[in-house]
């Protein structure tokens, strides 16, 4: 009969690896922006910041129930933006009474942006400087004069 030594060694486990969690991604979904005119409330207050929001299947589906889009396609703009639009300025509230009293300048804005966060995913866009033709890119979202 053959005996083993009390004093061998033990056989060599793998290395156990560490357990990692797996990384939550994230998506950004709100978006600030900065009116390039600015909304003028009843009492004559400016309001120039705000929220844009992702928009979601429903929100571009309910706006073609909308007898006011029905009558008139190009209305569409106005009462997706308000369904998308989730702050300007102390403004809460944004109905389509609202964005339909924006100066058409924010208008144009706010469409572009919006379809620049729900197509393209941000809110850079490509500039070239017309004077030195150096290329940059700048956030149509807003924010303090001279950043981008």
């Amino acid at each position: 009969m053959r005996r083993t030594s009390a004093l061998a060694p033990p056989a060599e486990q793998p290395a156990a690896e560490p357990v990692t969690a797996p990384q939550r991604e994230t998506l950004r979904t709100e978006f600030p922006f900065e009116l390039p005119r600015g909304y003028v409330d009843a009492a004559g207050i400016v309001h120039r910041d705000g929220v844009m929001r992702l928009a979601t299947a429903r929100d571009e589906l309910i706006p073609l129930r909308d007898d006011r889009v029905r009558e008139n396609p190009p209305y569409l703009t106005v009462v997706l933006l308000s369904r998308v639009i989730t702050r300007i300025g102390s403004i809460a509230d944004v109905h389509p009474g609202i964005v339909e009293d924006l100066f058409a300048s924010d208008l144009a804005f706010l469409q572009d942006m919006y379809r620049r966060i729900n197509s393209e995913g941000h809110t850079r866009a490509a500039v070239v400087c017309p004077e030195c033709t150096h290329r940059f890119a700048v956030d149509l979202a807003g924010g303090r004069l001279g950043e981008s």
